[in-house]
């Protein structure tokens, strides 16, 4: 596990950046945490890092539950706010997107699927610490992901 503080948006891009550099296809990112918290700032930090060319235009998806950005990997952003229940999910297709898929998924809201995560993946929890800074936990499960968190962090 590994935690730091964010005491900006533009912090919170440069922590999803290093996130995002070792990122390869197959690799899923759960985050959860309240409105506001910076989860679609850490997307586009992790965006960068995958090398989306216009990672500025990367937002939550509003009218779909997923988005799609081409970097040096495919880069898969979910976001299930308005998702009813884990059912509805399973008609998204999530599935395949998790298992079937050569790009990184990143799942906003994932605490409202926990049956449905794989039991590898990083996970990622956004809190208020004040009104500008926030906490970023990141939790590996699984070895690829271990990986992942040391070579991003240490």
């Amino acid at each position: 596990m590994f935690v730091t503080e964010s005491k900006s948006p533009k912090e919170t891009i440069q922590i999803g950046k290093k996130i995002g550099k070792q990122l390869k296809g197959g690799d899923i990112i759960a985050l959860s945490g309240e409105l506001g918290t910076g989860k679609t700032q850490l997307i586009k930090g992790i965006a960068e890092g995958i090398g989306v060319i216009n990672s500025r235009y990367v937002r939550s998806p509003s009218f779909t539950f997923i988005n799609e950005y081409n970097g040096k990997i495919k880069l898969y952003h979910i976001d299930l706010y308005r998702l009813k229940d884990e059912k509805e999910a399973l008609e998204l297709g999530l599935e395949e997107i998790f298992f079937g898929q050569n790009g990184a998924t990143v799942i906003e809201w994932a605490d409202k699927i926990p049956s449905l995560l794989p039991n590898e993946l990083l996970l990622i929890k956004l809190k208020y610490t004040g009104k500008s800074t926030r906490s970023i936990e990141i939790v590996a499960k699984g070895k690829r992901y271990e990986e992942v968190l040391k070579h991003a962090f240490y």
